[in-house]
């Protein structure tokens, strides 16, 4: 039985280390860019978008879709960043324990 008292154990840290790494993940920023920067938005961690900047040079009549487009782009860009930052932080608290089956691989 003293091995299932250690398993409890570390069973119980790495849940407070998941714990910890979602709330750090939910104040993760991270920024995305398209069209050279000319757009630029940032994402919080659960996906919220907290800020869009546009050159000005965009805001011109007619370039309506090609704005729409760039901020298309632009969060792709950052969704991607986000995801691999999330990635990142599962695998630190899953240590040894990822790949194994029933853990989620990242």
């Amino acid at each position: 039985m003293k091995d299932l008292g250690s398993l409890m154990k570390q069973a119980q840290a790495m849940q407070e280390k998941l714990q910890a790494a979602q709330a750090r993940l939910a104040e993760t920023l991270v920024e995305g860019a398209a069209g050279g920067g000319m757009v630029r938005l940032t994402l919080k961690g659960g996906g919220e978008l907290v800020r869009l900047t546009l050159d000005e040079s965009l805001l011109a009549p007619g370039d309506g879709e090609i704005v729409a487009d760039l901020i298309i782009a632009a969060h792709a860009d950052a969704k991607r960043k986000l995801d691999g930052a999330q990635n990142d932080v599962m695998r630190d608290v899953a240590g040894p324990l990822a790949g194994l089956p029933g853990m989620p691989k990242f």
